[in-house]
């Protein structure tokens, strides 16, 4: 039952990752199909990105009442199907409607996936965010391969989305039997009255936000750096991006394994530090190899900190896990959002580099807070336990 709620929810986060990826790597060819500029792809990507944001904050009380299960159940094959419907899109307003539908199932399927990612990793009493989150990474370049090799096949938008969507579609509807129900939730909880979530769920939000605000900047301006200041041509300008993001998979699969050894605030300190260190690298380096060395390097320290940030929020408030992850998520997602604008802010007002070391500080700032959260003990050994188990509702966190 576990190792089968284990699988299910790493494939999970890998059919979700190859939606998203697929997605990505053929904007060009949406680009060309409804005759966009750069700034007409900024708002598709825009409203996609508002609307999962706005639906992880709106139904976050939905979500903490009917469960990660039940949520995930619904909305994970609603995304199959509104990414379906992006494809068949037959004009520009109703590409912005389908993209929005797109965005508010997907920040469900987002946050409840998180949720049911805690109750797994509660069940089997030691971390496995880090390792969902690897799953992610998979089903991402996946989905970045499939989107590259039907466009050598000269397959257009609509042929390579869908394609994507139907795939996606009998997988999440197989994978819901797969899930663990969600904890019994704490009387006060249940009762319908509202209280504030834990100070330390807005913290670790925070958090999670400068280390979106970091994933989202190299992302989007990796390549652009290695071409304009460093004068890599396009092809060698391209792998970068790829090379962060293999990096991250390499390392969310010790992630887990890492927090154990080294302990939750340790881990932390330690990724933030080490972000910041491998994009000076990056800023710094004389020539491309270096650089492609330190986006390496950089992909391998921040791959930890969002997988923890979720997993601790999992646990900061017993009996409203999916309410505090959706929080978590939903202000981390704005990280994602807002990161490539500053920078964009700053590279026009002096260089793309002056812009990327907002990275380094962002890190910088990730490694000192980290080593002043209220942690307890007890966060280093994953989260709070199952109700079958002892001290069914303490918090890894005060």
């Amino acid at each position: 039952m576990l190792s089968r709620a284990r699988l299910g929810t790493f494939l999970t986060f890998a059919v979700a990752g190859l939606m998203s990826g697929v997605w990505v790597v053929r904007m060009p060819a949406l680009k060309e199909r409804f005759a966009l500029d750069a700034g007409g792809v900024g708002v598709v990507l825009l409203v996609w990105g508002i609307a999962a944001v706005l639906t992880m904050q709106g139904l976050r009380g939905v979500i903490a009442r009917v469960g990660s299960r039940a949520s995930l159940r619904v909305a994970a094959p609603l995304t199959a199907v509104s990414l379906a419907l992006v494809a068949f899109a037959p004009s520009h307003p109703l590409l912005l409607a389908g993209v929005a539908l797109f965005g508010m199932a997907f920040g469900v399927t987002d946050v409840a996936m998180n949720a049911q990612a805690s109750v797994v990793e509660r069940a089997h009493g030691r971390p496995l965010m880090s390792g969902m989150h690897a799953g992610w990474c998979v089903g991402a370049m996946s989905g970045g391969l499939l989107g590259s090799g039907t466009a050598a096949l000269g397959w257009s938008f609509t042929s390579s989305v869908l394609a994507a969507a139907l795939v996606s579609l009998p997988l999440t509807l197989m994978l819901g039997r797969a899930y663990l129900p969600d904890p019994q939730a704490l009387p006060e909880a249940s009762e319908g009255r509202r209280r504030r979530l834990p100070l330390l769920v807005y913290l670790l939000g925070a958090l999670t936000f400068l280390a979106f605000m970091t994933e989202g900047a190299i992302a989007d301006w990796s390549g652009l750096f290695l071409h304009d200041d460093l004068g890599a041509s396009e092809a060698l300008a391209a792998l970068g991006y790829p090379l962060f993001e293999a990096a991250m998979l390499c390392g969310r699969i010790f992630g887990d394994r890492l927090r154990v050894l080294l302990g939750t605030r340790v881990l932390l300190a330690a990724s933030g530090a080490g972000t910041a260190a491998g994009m000076a690298v990056v800023l710094l380096a004389p020539g491309l190899p270096v650089a492609l060395a330190g986006f390496f390097l950089t992909g391998l320290a921040v791959c930890t900190i969002v997988p923890t940030m979720l997993s601790l929020a999992g646990t900061a408030a017993p009996g409203r896990s999916s309410a505090a992850v959706a929080q978590v998520g939903a202000m981390g997602y704005g990280g994602l959002l807002l990161g490539p604008v500053v920078v964009s802010a700053v590279a026009e007002a002096s260089s793309i580099r002056a812009g990327l070391w907002l990275v380094v500080a962002l890190s910088a700032v990730i490694a000192v807070s980290a080593r002043f959260l209220p942690l307890r003990r007890s966060a280093d050994l994953a989260a709070a336990p199952l109700p079958e188990r002892r001290a069914e509702h303490e918090p890894l966190a005060a």
